[in-house]
């Protein structure tokens, strides 16, 4: 009897310490798991693999259309402008495939850089990624931009002198510029530092005691800016062009009519590229300036969420929004630059085109019917009336 009561006792025991230690570990690893939100905030891997994999697609496709159009003969003019887009779009299909793996690695990896990057090397190897699709894709649009404007305000120049082998010349003269300026803190000029939230690497914006740091952070800034106002400039310089054509060639022909609908598709797509490239990038640089000015890196974001400061974890969660949203400019540049005109655009005019024209023919036919029949009611009325001499 005694021994069964001692069972007893121990079993009680031992149960009551198993439901203390349950309760205390599913309270850490609440208490863990609310840390890690908080201190995370937006971070998700959703946001890299659905990147990677709409802009994979979008630029493909991209890619198809302009060799389509490319291999045509009746392109001929378009072959500069096509070589433009078929560049951006290689250019932003690798940036994608370079980059967005590491980053979902390190998702992967419980956000730690470390265990996949034991040499050191992967982080300047991103960084030199990052800046020069990010530069290459924003002088890509501003030599589209050249070109579109050249095209229209001096057709006959443009037809004399921009040949492919120019096209060819400039691309890759861009191409061999950008990726010379992002080597610079290979060499020592600069630095690439491991960014918030830890999974992917840029421009240090506060070491000012690394050599060159700061003229590489701040030319960085200055030349994407100006790549901005030169798109901007060149497209409000085309659509004016545009305009003014459209307006001299008004009237009833069939060729006015489709020099009105080559405007309105134009003056859309570029519209749409403006507004693109200026709500993905310019954030991103603002902050950056910033940022350099006020000797601010992305680095006091780990510190902040230890310490649990929330305005400091919204300022975190800012700039990684804004690198998201220049890193969604690769996203939507085929889209804006070729497939949105290639596919809505033109089909819309014909749907428009179609309903407009059968709505006309349909009045036309039905007041045919009306006089017809208003005739040969006159002619019946005018037998059956009896002459008179």
């Amino acid at each position: 009897m005694t021994s069964d009561r001692c069972s007893c006792l121990d079993n009680w025991r031992s149960n009551t310490i198993r439901e203390m230690l349950g309760s205390n570990v599913s309270k850490a690893l609440r208490e863990g798991n609310v840390t890690k939100t908080a201190s995370c905030g937006s971070v998700s891997v959703g946001f890299p693999i659905a990147m990677m994999v709409t802009g994979m697609v979008g630029n493909s496709l991209a890619l198809l259309l302009v060799y389509i159009s490319y291999r045509r003969k009746e392109n001929k003019r378009k072959k500069s402008f096509l070589l433009c887009i078929g560049s951006l779009a290689l250019t932003d299909l690798f940036g994608q495939l370079l980059t967005s793996p590491i980053v979902i690695s390190v998702y992967l990896a419980e956000l730690k850089w470390e265990s996949i990057d034991k040499s050191g090397n992967l982080c300047a190897f991103f960084g030199v990624c990052m800046t020069t699709f990010g530069l290459c894709a924003l002088f890509l649009a501003s030599a589209m931009a050249i070109e579109r404007a050249l095209a229209i305000t001096s057709p006959h120049w443009y037809s004399n002198h921009m040949k492919t082998s120019v096209t060819k010349q400039t691309l890759a003269f861009i191409w061999c510029l950008v990726l010379l300026f992002a080597l610079l803190p290979v060499v020592g000029v600069g630095k690439y530092t491991l960014q918030w939230p830890g999974t992917w690497c840029f421009i240090s914006t506060g070491d000012r005691d690394v050599p060159g740091n700061m003229f590489f952070s701040i030319t960085f800034a200055v030349l994407g800016i100006f790549s901005l106002l030169v798109t901007f400039s060149c497209n409000v310089v085309t659509i004016r062009g545009l305009v003014l054509r459209c307006k001299t060639k008004s009237g009833a022909s069939q060729s006015s009519k489709q020099w009105e609908r080559l405007t309105t598709e134009t003056v859309v797509q570029l519209l749409g590229i403006m507004c693109v490239l200026l709500i993905c990038w310019s954030p991103l640089l603002v902050l950056m300036v910033r940022m350099i000015f006020t000797q601010v890196s992305s680095h006091y974001c780990k510190s902040a969420a230890k310490a649990s400061s929330q305005s400091v974890s919204l300022d975190c969660d800012f700039f990684l929004t804004v690198i998201r949203l220049a890193s969604l400019n690769q996203i939507l540049d085929p889209w804006v630059y070729l497939l949105l005109r290639e596919i809505f655009l033109r089909k819309f005019c014909i749907v428009a085109n179609a309903v407009t024209n059968c709505s006309i023919d349909g009045q036309k036919e039905t007041q045919t019917a009306l006089d017809a029949l208003n005739k040969q009611n006159q002619d019946r009325n005018s037998l059956h009336t009896p002459q008179t001499s």
